[in-house]
Formats: C-alpha cells, structure tokens, sequence
C-alpha cells in the first residue's frame, strides 16, 4: 500500500482544520472586539471633548453677548482668548472661535493668532454654520501625518447664530491605545494558537492512531496474515470500530480458511478429471482450464487463457459466444487428421447470478474418440454381417426357387442345387458360430481350460494333420528348437488359433509355394511363426487384418468359404492367454503371422533341427 503523504494524512488534515477553526474564531472576537474598542475609545473622547466644548460654548456665547463700549474693540477678542486658553490641554491642539460672517475672532494656539480677523471658509464650517448643527470628521495633518478630530458646534443665542467653534483635537491617542490593546490581543492570540496547536496534536493522536493501526492491519490482511490484530484505546465510538474491525478479521480469516480449503478441494477435482473443463469470463475469454483439457486440446495453458473459447474450440466460423450461452446440446469438436481420428463431445453450461446476469460459461470436453470408433465399427460391423449372411441366402433362395418351379424333378439339375444350398447353409452356420464365439469372447462369458503342454509336440501335431490332409501342392517346412517348451494353454481354442492361421496361408499360398513354421523364445514367452509366399498384404492394411470381417481379397476369401472372422477370434484367443499377435507382409512376397505365449524355462535354448 502507498504511503500517506504528510499533507494528505488525516493527522495533519485534523490539526490544521483544527487551528483554522481556532483562528477563525479568533479573528472574528478580534474584529469584533477591535471595532467595538474602537467605537468605545473614540465615543469616550469625543464625549470627553463634547463635554468641554459645551462649557467653551456657554463661556463664548457670554463674551459675545456682552456690551462692550466701541472704543475697546479689543477687549471682546482678549476676554474670548483668555476663555479658550482656560480650556486647552494635551488632546486638543486648537481652539477657534468664528462669528457668523466667518472671521476668525479669536484662537487658542499663541502661533495662529496672525490668522485672526480672516476669513475661515472651510466646508466644515458652512455645514455647520447651515444646519446649524454639531459637524465633526477626522482628518489627516499634512505635517506630521498625524490624525486630528475636526468638530464645529454652532453658537446659538435663541434661533439666531452667533458664530461657531472650531475644534482641533489629537485624536492619534486613541489609536495608539488601539493598537497597544491588539499588539496584546495578537500576544494572547499567538500564545493561545501554541497551547490550541499542542493540544490539537494530542487530541488528532487519540482519532488517528486506532486507525492507523487499522491501516496497518489492512495492509497485513491484504498479505494474508490475520493473526494480528488492532490494539483497543477506549470504549468509545473509535474503540467499537476497532472492536468490530478484529471480529471482521476473524471472520474474514475463517472465511479464507473456508474458501482456500474449496479451492484446493475444486483444483484436485478439476486436475483429477478425466474430462477437460473449462470456464470463461462474461464476455467469452478463458478464464480457468485444466490439465485434461489442455491435453486434449494439445495447447499450453498460456496460449489460450484470456483467448474466446470459440477460437480455441475453432467454432468461430459457426457460432458466436451468444449462441453457446442458448446451446442446449452438446456439439462435436472434430480434430481428425488423415492417420487418425480425434472426435471430442463438448457440452456447455451458463454461469450466472440469481438475477438472471450471466457471469460465464463452464465447457466439459469428453474425448469421443473410441466411442465414435466404437459406433462406427457397430455399423460397419452390421453390415458387414447383413452382407455375409445375405450373400448366402440370397444365393439359397435363387436356387430353391429354381426347385420349387420343378428343377427337382431332374435328376442333373436337382443334386448340384441341394449341394450349393448345402454349402452355403453351412457356411452360415460356421459363420454365426463364429460371431457367437467372438460375442463370448467381448463379455467374458468364456473361460480356459487350460493344462500344461508341451509346445513343439502340440505344434508339430498340428502341422502333420494339415500336411497329410493337403489338396494343393504346397511344400511345409519346420524351424522348430529340439529342447522342450512347456506352456499353459486351453489346446482347443490354441488349436483353433493355429488352425485358422494354417488355413489362411494355405489359401493364398500358389502352387508349389512354402508354408514355413517357426518357434523361438524371448525371455518369458516364446514367439510362434507362420509364413507363406501368397500375395501379401498392401503396408497400410497389415494392421487391419485382425479386424473383423477384414479381408484382404474380399472375392477369393468368400469363393473359399471363409467369414473374415478366423484372424479376430486368433487375437481374442491368443490375448486370453496373456501373449500378443501380429503380422508382417510385402506385397507380392508373402505373409507372415506372429504371436508370442508365456512359458515355463526349463533349460538353454538348443539349436534349430
């Protein structure tokens, strides 16, 4: 997890919010109280100086009332400057006193007495010579850049106005001890800010250390480790938080606990399935595939996660990821090749919510291979037997229809009929004899009787029956060893075996070819030979000849009365016995069949007699 930056961090956000409110507060009781001391200050003096000027008044507007005999005109002007010069002190700089025709009769400052007699025509002073009422302003003096109080009070004798006074007050005082009073608010301020700021750190630590250590219990959960857990400071709301934030560990770790526990359980069911599953996103990507199915897709698992299951299924031409969700049957994923089949079964599932949104889709693949292989050697092997036993009866109807329309009665015709229709029946005898034999066979319905035999004695037996009971000119010739090989076998169903093979190589062997007989021994088993100089069989049906109902001349095999089942019951026998059969051929050169028996050693192999 990134770490907090100091400006970001809560801690620092609460101390700052904090003293903002602080000062916030601050500055409003300091502009309130600046501006009522302000007001107080300045009501007070001009109250103060009101106070004066009202006895200055009454004193002037004696003088001015007085009689006075005009050969001392200045006596009005000494009496109103000794009356003015009574009342100056420290905050008022200047007295004036101006008749109605504002002429300056007299003043209080010993320096401006060279002003009296002239005419005062401030606007001041005509305001308030006008209304006839008190005019005051503040203004600044030029000289000293000192703030001076101005204040003009009419002189009234009844409604008539005898003259004004004029006011200069030092006003700069007040301000002083404004400013005095806030450098000490701006003292107290900066010192309650310090005490505000410490305690401020203190209180923000109470909120933000609980959920700092939740933060790093975050931070350790997100890890997977849950077994610390937050330190509790106190029962209040923070402590009920961090309270309830263990209890969500807790939960959380069994619910880990719970689902780890199903996902090992989920991952050894997927890995042990014989059937490839795969599971997709909402928008068709491979999301989960296992082993199974990256097998039998022949992929690796990086390059199809992530990839649209129609690609990989190569169902893109065909269907969209649309269509899979509505696929209510399973569809056919056809990967054959020339030299092999490869058929897989896959069926669809919808994963989604219970509100109806799908999440996904789930892809079970089934190989199909053997099962279609299956289904088609079934109905190749139905017509196969429709065909085989067609054949002959449609060749037995020809010919009893042609007695029943009165061939019987010739004796020419009548016996060579009754011997085809003899022949072929027994051919079908022999043939669903040996379909009954290989039915057995596939349901295990049959057993061994088996007993211990001496292999070359049994062999030879066999062989001397088929040499002395020959029609054709063919030659035998023996490569059996001399020393004994006793084996365990069932000796009809071996002789059987060993029959349909001899029987075969005579059948395609010409005139005055050889039927060659062979036995060695490989470790364990010995490895039974039988060879003939017949046509052969092309390479890429070598492998087929052990099928049932395979042949390699089709026409001669059926003009010599044979089913084509003679090599499949040899291989069902011969892996009964525990051994393998197979064959070797050229083309034009011969046949040779193979297969090998488990045997008991007795002794050294000998030399070939």
């Amino acid at each position: 997890m990134q770490k907090v930056g100091f400006f970001r961090s809560i801690h620092t956000k609460f101390v700052l919010i904090y003293i903002l409110l602080i000062i916030i507060a601050m500055e409003v009781i300091g502009l309130y109280f600046a501006r009522e001391l302000e007001h107080a200050l300045k009501t007070n003096f001009t109250t103060s100086l009101e106070d004066r000027l009202n006895l200055v008044a009454f004193s002037v507007r004696e003088e001015l009332l007085k009689e006075r005999s005009a050969d001392d005109p200045a006596s009005e002007k000494n009496s109103l400057r000794t009356v003015l010069s009574g009342f100056t002190s420290e905050d008022i700089n200047e007295i004036r006193v101006i008749n109605s025709k504002y002429k300056i009769l007299a003043t209080s400052v010993l320096e401006n007495r060279g002003l009296e007699n002239q005419t005062m025509k401030e606007d001041i002073v005509r305001k308030a010579m006008t209304t006839e009422a008190d005019v005051d302003s503040t203004n600044l003096d030029p000289k000293n850049r000192k703030r001076v109080f101005v204040k003009v009070k009419p002189i009234m004798d009844g409604n008539e106005i005898l003259g004004t006074l004029y006011v200069e007050a030092n006003i700069e005082k007040v301000y002083k001890q404004i400013d005095e009073i806030n450098q000490i608010l701006a003292g107290g301020v900066a010192v309650s800010l310090t005490i505000t700021l410490i305690i401020g750190i203190f209180i923000a630590q109470t909120f933000t250390r609980p959920i700092s250590d939740m933060r790093r219990q975050a931070q350790a959960m997100a890890k997977g480790n849950f077994s610390r857990k937050v330190h509790v400071y106190g029962n209040d709301e923070m402590g009920q938080l961090a309270i309830a934030f263990n209890h969500l560990t807790n939960q959380l770790q069994e619910s880990q606990s719970t689902t780890e526990s199903e996902q090992r359980k989920l991952a050894s069911v997927l890995e042990n399935m014989t059937d490839g599953v795969i599971s997709t996103d909402r928008k068709g990507r491979i999301s989960l595939i296992n082993d199974s199915a990256l097998m039998m897709l022949r992929v690796t698992r990086d390059l199809v996660l992530n990839r649209p299951i129609t690609s990989v299924l190569g169902l893109e031409q065909d269907y969209a990821f649309e269509d899979l969700i509505q696929m209510k049957e399973s569809i056919a994923l056809d990967f054959s090749t020339e030299e092999q089949p490869y058929i897989l079964r896959a069926t669809f599932s919808v994963t989604q919510r219970e509100t109806g949104f799908v999440n996904g889709l789930i892809v079970v693949l089934h190989d199909n291979t053997e099962q279609e292989k299956i289904d088609m050697e079934r109905r190749e092997f139905v017509s196969n037997v429709s065909h085989e036993l067609r054949t002959p009866l449609t060749t037995m109807r020809s010919y009893l229809d042609a007695l029943a329309d009165g061939a019987w009665k010739s004796e020419d015709i009548a016996p060579n009929f009754l011997r085809v229709t003899q022949t072929e029946t027994e051919r079908m005898i022999r043939l669903v004899n040996d379909l009954l034999k290989l039915s057995r066979m596939d349901s295990k319905e049959y057993e061994l009787d088996t007993e211990w035999v001496e292999f070359n004695h049994f062999f030879n037996s066999i062989i001397e029956r088929f040499e002395f009971s020959k029609s054709q000119n063919v030659h035998f010739k023996r490569l059996l060893p001399r020393e004994d090989l006793f084996v365990e076998i069932d000796p009809d169903k071996l002789t059987q075996v060993i029959d349909n093979i001899i029987s075969n190589a005579l059948k395609y062997s010409p005139d005055g070819g050889d039927v060659r007989f062979g036995v060695t021994t490989s470790g364990d088993f010995i490895k039974v030979m039988i060879s003939d100089d017949g046509m052969g069989i092309p390479k890429a049906n070598v492998t087929r000849i052990f099928e049932r109902f395979y042949r390699a001349d089709r026409a001669r095999s059926r003009a010599m009365g044979g089913t084509g089942l003679g090599l499949a019951i040899a291989k069902e026998m011969i892996n009964a016995h525990g051994g393998d059969i197979w064959a070797e051929s050229e083309e034009g050169k011969g046949t040779t069949i193979f297969f090998t028996l488990p045997y008991e050693q007795q002794q050294e192999d000998g030399e070939w007699g």
